[in-house]
């Protein structure tokens, strides 16, 4: 079965149906909704003098109808993104009504305001909220810069971004009828009957209503929900023009939008008060249509350099209570069904989550490798069924039996005895690791300005090592073990290049679109000099003397390499020095190093052979592979075991005032002197498992001797997460020691 991976937000047209809430006159349908709405009108003739700000609350709405499924085509096992998003799609324009004449500026609505809550009088702001807020036209009456100017490209939505603002920062702090007026102009707004395709100024009111922040109310989410729903069902033209104007947000309002359709999502899902909401079965769409509208925002997000937010702000971390498993399977078995899933939107799973469906996808695959290899066996008839066969022979298994590489890892050291916990696994993969990324060995280059290594371009005979290499990296995945290694973010955005091997093998993999971005994080000092060539104002011809050629030293021969047909013969100048560079820059990290990457991405994936990649983003493979560098050691001290000591023992409280108070770079040598990595595993500094033993002065004269002579230091087992600490006078004294120990242990010994 072969899996597409085209990405895309692919919501299909369709003619829009009348609301459901047209119905809320209805005899004895929708009585509480219709109250509602009743209660507004009657309120309309008291404006005069008003109460004073109050809470708004909404009465009971849990009868409100469904409205009409939305249609739409989401393309199931896909990554909901925007990758393929045209630079412009041409759709029909249709004709934009005129606009009525509002001429309320900033500052005649500051001074309404200042006039209201001295005077008592809500009139003239009642008025204005009433009014800017009825319909989808008058909203971009009072909120449109120009209102006679079209607006109809994506570089500029046309909303006048501070009026917005300051508009919606005062609605809270009005009486109560003036925010159920607003809420009934939207009421209207959303009951029109829609007919063809959206106008601008439609586009125009769905992006100022998303923003107000009454919606963060959980009375409002019926409101807020239909709201939702008309914008996950617009057209992908439509939402190509939400996406590149959202990007215009903000931050801080576009991380209030993001955080209120999360808040939306968690408490729909976990109802505090289920009583506020109406029955689940009712509104299975709220879920399905709020996600949606969220991938909107993760697309703006991702089409900004740079991000408005984090990626990580996307993550819901409530999803991380639901069935991921169930999740994970209807995403994989329900096809191109209209059946939602998290995992069509991958961006809001985190990390955490999105490492238990690895790990549990990968324990299913170990069981079943595990289970058919043990009927083997017995099918063989082979008398002493050795239960060893079901684990894993690391030498072996790489070269032949891929298969076997599924098994779960043990390891076994020759000569030493001992039961395999996990402690000699990490032990295994430290000490094999170490020896891999040796410069002796030539397969990879270390980059000292970057501190990070990168595939040697020598050519060779075979390229099986870097395979090796890869199915190691695997392994550290699938066995869930942190390694300590320094591969640029590059190197996972081209391990998901593609996500899942390709079933035609002559599909070339692990090549990514790269810019300069990419090159300076390996080589900064080459990608500054293509920098300043990019700058330089001058001839770049006479100047630089310099051809579509590059040149690269391979066993003390100087060899040249033509970047494009007959490059040695086209020179560089100011017109196409921008292909010069980019094609240099994808040499150097695609061309010349292809056969390398293509082994090293076999290996991987011949381990990681699970479409649970296609939920990763590559900063989150670099993660699972080497863990996180954000350090919390105030988490640490707070999931830290003791043996021998106790937390409230003075040694111990010496030991975390000082590391409390280290610099970022002793506390990272700290945690690679006592774990093996000065990185954080994806379940947080918890899953360390840290743990201070008390390490006391032998009575033995030799070993109190030895003890002196390394200046009764700290010692560390690594393969257990373990410090051991001796009882130190003082907390100047344990400084000292502490510092001594970090900064100068390296492996197994002193340098």
């Amino acid at each position: 079965m072969t899996w597409c991976c085209t990405l895309v937000l692919d919501y299909s047209p369709r003619r829009r149906q009348r609301s459901s809430l047209m119905s809320i006159g209805a005899k004895n349908q929708f009585s509480t909704f219709s109250n509602f709405i009743t209660t507004i009108n009657q309120k309309k003739e008291g404006t005069g003098s008003r109460s004073p700000p109050t809470q708004l609350v909404i009465p009971n709405i849990k009868n409100v109808r469904d409205l009409p499924p939305i249609c739409l085509d989401v393309r199931q096992k896909q990554r909901i993104s925007i990758d393929t998003l045209p630079q412009e799609l041409k759709a029909p324009i249709p004709p934009e009504p005129s606009l009525p004449i509002r001429t309320k500026t900033v500052k005649d609505f500051q001074d309404d305001m200042e006039k209201a809550k001295s005077s008592g009088d809500w009139k003239a702001v009642h008025d204005f909220y009433t009014t800017s807020f009825d319909s989808f036209l008058e909203i971009n009456a009072a909120f449109k810069k120009d209102a006679n100017f079209p607006f109809n490209t994506i570089e500029d939505s046309g909303i006048n971004a501070k009026f917005v603002n300051v508009v919606y920062d005062a609605l809270l702090n009005t009486p109560q009828d003036v925010q159920k007026s607003v809420l009934k102009g939207i009421i209207n707004g959303l009951l029109q009957e829609w007919k063809g395709p959206r106008t601008k100024d439609d586009l125009r009111a769905y992006c100022i209503l998303l923003q107000n922040p009454q919606f963060s109310n959980t009375s409002t989410y019926v409101i807020y929900a239909h709201l939702l729903r008309q914008i996950a069902a617009l057209t992908e033209a439509d939402h190509h023009f939400l996406v590149h104007w959202s990007k215009k947000i903000s931050q801080k309002r576009f991380k209030q939008l993001v955080d209120r359709l999360l808040q939306f999502i968690s408490l729909r899902l976990f109802p505090a008060k289920p009583e506020e909401f109406p029955p689940m079965m009712k509104c299975t769409w709220w879920i399905p249509s709020a996600t949606k509208v969220l991938a909107l925002f993760n697309a703006a997000n991702s089409l900004s350099s740079p991000p408005v937010i984090s990626y990580t702000d996307f993550y819901n971390s409530t999803l991380d209570h639901i069935d991921l498993m169930e999740e994970y399977h209807n995403w994989q078995c329900y096809g191109n069904s209209h059946r939602f899933s998290f995992c069509q939107y991958p961006f809001i799973i985190s990390i955490a989550a999105k490492k238990v469906i690895i790990q549990r996808d990968s324990e299913q695959q170990m069981i079943s490798i595990a289970r058919v290899s043990h009927l083997a066996i017995k099918c063989l008839r082979l008398i002493n069924c050795n239960l060893i066969n079901l684990w894993l022979n690391i030498l072996y298994s790489t070269s032949s039996k891929r298969a076997d590489l599924k098994k779960k890892l043990k390891v076994t050291f020759v000569g030493e005895a001992g039961l395999d916990m996990g402690g000699l696994t990490k032990e295994w993969f430290l000490l094999l690791i170490r020896q891999i990324f040796h410069p002796d060995y030539g397969m990879f280059t270390y980059h000292k300005d970057s501190h990070c290594h990168w595939f040697s371009s020598f050519k060779c005979d075979n390229y099986s090592e870097f395979r090796l290499v890869g199915a190691l990296m695997g392994l550290a995945v699938y066995n869930s073990i942190t390694l300590d290694i320094r591969f640029p973010p590059c190197c996972y955005k081209k391990l998901l290049s593609p996500p899942v091997v390709p079933c035609d093998h002559n599909t070339l993999v692990g090549i990514c679109d790269v810019a300069l971005e990419d090159l300076v994080q390996i080589m900064p000092e080459l990608a500054h000099g293509l920098t300043e060539l990019l700058a330089y104002e001058g001839n770049v011809e006479e100047d630089f003397y310099s051809t579509f050629q590059v040149f690269q030293e391979e066993f003390g021969v100087i060899k040249s390499y033509n970047l494009k047909a007959n490059g040695d013969k086209i020179p560089v100048t100011n017109q196409n020095r921008k292909e010069y560079v980019q094609l240099y820059v994808d040499f150097l990290l695609n061309k010349s190093i292809y056969k390398q990457f293509a082994a090293f991405y076999y290996g991987f994936h011949s381990v990681c052979a699970s479409y649970a990649l296609l939920l990763l983003r590559p900063e989150e493979v670099e993660i699972l592979v080497c863990g996180s560098p954000e350090l919390d050691m105030s988490a640490l001290q707070r999931s830290t075991q003791y043996e021998g000591y106790q937390k409230t023992d003075l040694t111990i409280r010496y030991f975390w005032d000082v590391v409390l108070g280290f610099s970022l770079d002793l506390q990272k040598k700290l945690l690679h002197f006592a774990t093996g990595s000065d990185r954080v595993p994806v379940g947080g500094m918890a899953d360390l498992n840290f743990k201070i033993s008390k390490s006391e002065t032998s009575t033995n004269w030799f070993y109190s001797f030895f003890f002196l002579f390394f200046f009764f230091l700290p010692v560390a087992h690594t393969c257990f997460n373990q410090l051991c600490l001796p009882p130190y006078k003082n907390k100047k004294e344990l400084k000292q020691k502490l510092i001594i120990g970090i900064s100068n242990a390296e492996g197994f010994g002193l340098e």
